[in-house]
């Protein structure tokens, strides 16, 4: 019945909703309730028995780049260096992904493809924006600090973006010990839980920029709620 459709019917974007996660968590759920009843069945063990796991490593960039370097090639398509490390960088070891951000590269901007035009299609946040937020925080000063937060904010930038580039800052780190590391990231996945969960962006960028601030220039408690 056209009425129960949604309930009978489980939507995935054969591109980004795929992976064990999602056979663990949507499909598993979906699978376990009763079609337009709202009670719970279970998965039956003939079809858990028929399921494999298989969890896949991302691509090294330079399986990446070699196999860019040949699509570049075949469709006549100009990538420098720079380009090129971006691609890898921003695809994060998914080829598929990669191949679709040049795909829409090469729509956009013709046969030669800068750094930029990748980043502009693929919805990355430049890596100065999030250099210039971390060196705000390790400045201790959190006017400047929140300066950056508001020019995110105005700038449109998505909050969880900057979260998981931050994160990629933090974990690079050679000059931070792992216990402030570790204190960091729990920042980050704190504000990542509170944004899925609708909290506002901009309160808690400043969370995280905040914490980030007291790890950075080792701050006691006390000193990072004096007004």
């Amino acid at each position: 019945m056209p009425e129960l459709y949604k309930s009978m019917v489980l939507e995935l974007n054969a591109r980004d909703d795929r992976g064990i996660n999602v056979v663990q968590t949507r499909i598993k759920d979906f699978a376990a309730v009763a079609v337009g009843s709202g009670q719970c069945q279970g998965i039956i063990e003939p079809l858990a028995s028929r399921c494999a796991k298989f969890r896949f490593k991302p691509l090294s960039e330079e399986i990446t780049s070699s196999r860019i370097l040949h699509i570049c090639n075949e469709e006549g398509l100009t990538l420098d260096a720079e380009a090129l490390s971006t691609l890898s960088s921003i695809s994060q070891g998914d080829l598929c992904r990669a191949i679709t951000y040049l795909q829409g590269a090469a729509r956009l901007f013709g046969s030669s493809i800068s750094s930029k035009d990748l980043i502009s299609v693929s919805g990355a946040i430049p890596q100065e924006v999030t250099e210039a937020l971390y060196e705000a925080c390790k400045s201790g000063d959190f006017d400047l600090a929140n300066k950056e937060v508001n020019n995110i904010i105005a700038e449109g930038y998505p909050v969880s973006q900057i979260l998981a580039q931050l994160f990629e800052v933090v974990v690079e780190a050679d000059d931070l010990s792992n216990e402030r590391k570790a204190c960091m990231c729990k920042s980050l996945a704190t504000a990542d839980k509170c944004l899925i969960d609708g909290a506002d962006e901009y309160l808690q960028l400043l969370d995280v920029a905040s914490n980030t601030m007291r790890a950075l220039c080792n701050m006691p408690q006390e000193r990072y709620y004096d007004s």
